[in-house]
């Protein structure tokens, strides 16, 4: 369980991210199934990145360093994905 849970916590923070960033950006949403999908990719990544450079404990522990690397690095890579991926697809074209 201990093993997991730094993932879900990472695929959960990094849907969050995705999706405020798919919020915040003007018409560069993909919709929320896009942003969450993005996001949570995005978050699995960089939250595992980190962990590999060292920024955080690795291995899954339970400690605060793992923990808070896994909620940054989890939002911050599902915003920056799910916006550069936004970005380049166009995302939904609003006319008012």
């Amino acid at each position: 369980m201990e093993t997991w849970l730094p993932i879900v916590i990472q695929l959960v923070a990094g849907a969050l991210g995705g999706n405020l960033a798919g919020r915040r950006g003007e018409g560069a949403g993909m919709g929320t199934a896009g942003n969450t999908l993005a996001g949570a990719a995005g978050g699995v990544g960089l939250a595992q990145l980190l962990q590999l450079l060292g920024l955080g404990a690795g291995g899954g522990g339970m400690d605060l360093a793992s923990l808070l690397t896994s909620i940054l690095g989890g939002g911050v890579g599902g915003g920056v994905l799910a916006a550069i991926i936004g970005a380049l697809m166009g995302g939904s074209r609003r006319t008012a």
